[in-house]
């Protein structure tokens, strides 16, 4: 595949047939006989850290599949701040939602170097209606997607600092290697932990003095769990 930037025209550059992760994206479960009710051109795109995919409320023109790197998809509060609701890495999908509302309910943007697949709604409206395999695919992402938002909020919005800080470290493990966790900026994780930037800082550093994390690069984002069992009974 070659990626083009955001700004370019949609060129149809994918090669569904032959993705990287098509086994754990959306066209998964798709046939010979699917990809012929692709008539729209479906493109590869890239983000820098800090890039909006789309905005909240914005109307919406297609989905996304996350191919690498993260996103989080953030909501603004009536009180003004922004509060990350969820985390996207490769797989997921963002965006899903526009396929009832045609309205984005959320801003997605990138928190690392990002790669893309845009999927314009036509397309999908027409598999889903055409193609008994693409509208299973889809049930099944709308119903993990609901799930996992709900285990966000359980899993990382109750109990201590200690113990929120400490869950999104273990959530954010790295899936090739469980012992090695990616990280955000401070403002960020208070804003998925709804703690204060201060109080974060504070707990990673608890955590880093006791020998539980171990810096891995110099821009303070990866982390070695050296100590998982402490993170767990936190």
């Amino acid at each position: 595949m070659i990626p083009i930037k955001t700004e370019s025209a949609w060129q149809g550059t994918s090669d569904c047939r032959n993705c990287g992760i098509r086994e754990t994206a959306l066209f998964a479960d798709l046939t010979e006989a699917d990809f012929g009710l692709i008539h729209t051109p479906i493109d590869d795109l890239e983000y820098r850290p800090a890039s909006v995919l789309y905005q909240e409320g914005q109307t919406a023109v297609g989905i996304f599949t996350v191919r690498s790197g993260v996103v989080k998809l953030q909501r603004l509060t009536q009180d003004g701040r922004q509060r990350i609701v969820r985390i996207l890495r490769p797989g997921d999908v963002a965006g899903l939602e526009a396929l009832a509302a045609h309205r984005y309910d959320s801003e997605a943007v990138a928190l690392t170097q990002v790669s893309v697949c845009r999927i314009p709604l036509e397309v999908m409206h027409n598999l889903s209606t055409n193609s008994q395999h693409m509208h299973k695919q889809l049930m099944q992402k709308w119903q993990r997607t609901l799930k996992e938002a709900d285990d966000w909020l359980a899993y990382l919005n109750f109990g201590t600092a200690s113990q929120r800080v400490a869950g999104l470290v273990l959530k954010m493990r790295q899936p090739t290697d469980p012992g090695v966790c990616t990280l955000f900026s401070r403002g960020d994780m208070g804003a998925m932990l709804d703690l204060k930037l201060e109080t974060v800082s504070r707990e990673l550093g608890k955590l880093l003095r006791a020998g539980v994390l171990a810096p891995a690069d110099k821009a303070g984002r990866t982390y070695r769990i050296q100590k998982p069992e402490q993170l767990l009974a936190r």
